[in-house]
């Protein structure tokens, strides 16, 4: 879904566990239609309480309902917004080539900041899961950087039509003047067959509010996996959200290519706006991608302004060889130029670009400059949800769907006191558990948390994605 609807509290933009409630809820007025303005003042009174403590995912305060997004988190956050880049990692012979692969799944992965508002969605409960599908073409262009070697400029080349280079409208609009035509590939493998990607989530941990994810495709040879936390302080002027110490970012194994595994570590970000009533998302932090196997590693430098200016939203990478048993480089600067293979940037709302070799891109004339990804004509995939009559209790649409109905006919006191009835339920099954002595146990995922940060499912799990892959969604015989 996206995220251009009202702008509530904000989430966490690169991880889909956001703070969980606790009894000590923030008071605030019911307001049965609130305007974007009192939603954002109400918001603003919550966080001058916290001003000052050192994590706010710690201190679990519950949000009202008409300041919430009317989905479920784990719904909310799955890294998927373009299946398609995701389905075309691995493709590429060339190793330098899948890792830029994976750079163009990386600036796609969270569309919904790139083109909508932030929200908060509702927090996640001990148990609830979340099951989707994607159906998506294969129709990524195709990404070949030893043709590009000694190639004309594109805006010669006889496959451009005015200015314009005929990309599939998946990833891009292919500007001939920031794309080489050798570099791209028309070719699909099947068009009238789309692929399948099949989704699992669970949150796992509860102290602290932690999930584990699960994306595969059996297709493509594609499997991704993680733990998702988030440590959130508020500055006074803003929110600087981090990854917590069991997310160590999204692991993607390509099958086909030996298994050879790409770690996606994420970087700290802020939600801005608060004090001129208008939220957005900046990073100004490092991120990296490291694959051992090929021995090569990305750093993307992610800039931004001050917050009384306006976001430059840009972002500088390089792409270069290092030594997994030695992996010391952290900034651009570190790494030796002669290391150098591929130097990348540009607005990571809009147009990435890239250029061969060690010199600066800014050195690069226009021509030379090869689109990675054009953000501005991309939109959030759809996913493919299980019927509601198939989705068992715990099931994020199952679970919060009194909530969600609540909002939708703007009923907020109604759908606040379901919510709270929720979260007592849930505070309620742990004083059992405690009780009785009852250690709490995934069903989907082996481990709550893990510190290689690679969840492992449990053959429930593995049952579910499989069924999900045959676009079955009957849970019997699983957990029933």
């Amino acid at each position: 879904m996206s995220s251009t609807t009202a702008p509530s509290a904000p989430s966490a933009p690169t991880t889909p566990s956001a703070a969980s409630d606790a009894p000590a809820t923030a008071v605030v007025a019911a307001e049965e239609h609130p305007s974007d303005g009192s939603k954002l003042k109400t918001f603003l009174s919550i966080l001058r309480k916290f001003i000052g403590v050192t994590d706010l995912a710690s201190v679990r305060f519950s949000l009202p309902s008409q300041l919430l997004e009317p989905t479920p988190n784990l719904e909310y956050w799955n890294y998927l917004d373009s299946p398609n880049a995701f389905i075309a990692i691995g493709t590429a012979d060339d190793p330098v080539d899948r890792i830029l692969e994976v750079l163009r799944f990386w600036f796609t992965k969270d569309l919904k900041y790139a083109k909508g508002r932030p929200c908060k969605p509702y927090n996640s409960c001990l148990g609830e899961y979340f099951r989707c599908n994607w159906e998506t073409e294969d129709d990524a262009p195709r990404i070949n950087t030893k043709a590009l070697k000694g190639s004309a400029p594109a805006s010669g080349a006889s496959s451009t039509k005015s200015g314009k280079l005929a990309v599939p409208a998946g990833l891009g609009s292919g500007d001939s003047r920031a794309a080489s035509t050798v570099s791209v590939s028309q070719t699909v493998a099947n068009p009238a067959k789309p692929v399948r990607i099949s989704y699992l989530t669970e949150q796992t941990s509860h102290h602290p509010p932690v999930s584990a994810f699960y994306i595969s495709c059996p297709e493509k040879g594609l499997h991704a996996r993680g733990f998702d936390q988030i440590t959130a302080k508020f500055t006074g002027t803003s929110i600087k959200v981090m990854p917590g110490e069991h997310n160590l970012g999204i692991f993607i194994t390509v099958e086909r290519r030996d298994h050879e595994t790409y770690q996606l570590k994420h970087p700290a970000a802020h939600l801005g706006g608060l004090l001129r009533g208008a939220l957005s998302v900046t990073v100004g932090d490092v991120a990296y991608v490291t694959c051992p196997e090929t021995k090569l590693k990305a750093i993307l430098h992610y800039y931004d302004e001050g917050w009384l200016t306006r976001s430059t939203n840009m972002v500088e990478g390089i792409i270069f060889r290092y030594d997994p048993e030695n992996d010391d480089k952290l900034r651009i600067k570190d790494v030796p130029v002669e290391d150098i293979l591929v130097r990348l940037g540009g607005p990571w709302k809009d147009k990435i670009v890239f250029t061969l070799g060690p010199k600066p891109l800014s050195s690069h004339p226009v021509e030379e400059q090869t689109t990675i990804i054009d953000i501005a004509p991309l939109n959030v995939a759809p996913k493919v949800l299980p019927p509601i009559e198939q989705q068992l209790p715990n099931e994020s649409l199952n679970l919060w769907g009194e909530v969600t109905k609540a909002i939708l006919s703007k009923q907020f006191s109604r759908a606040t006191t379901v919510k709270q009835e929720l979260e007592e339920a849930q505070r309620e099954k742990a004083r059992e558990r405690e009780k009785n002595g009852e250690t709490w146990k995934p069903v989907f995922f082996e481990q709550v948390t893990d510190k290689g940060g690679k969840p492992e499912l449990t053959e429930k799990g593995r049952e579910v994605l499989k069924r999900a892959q045959k676009g079955e969604w009957n849970l019997e015989g699983i957990i029933l």
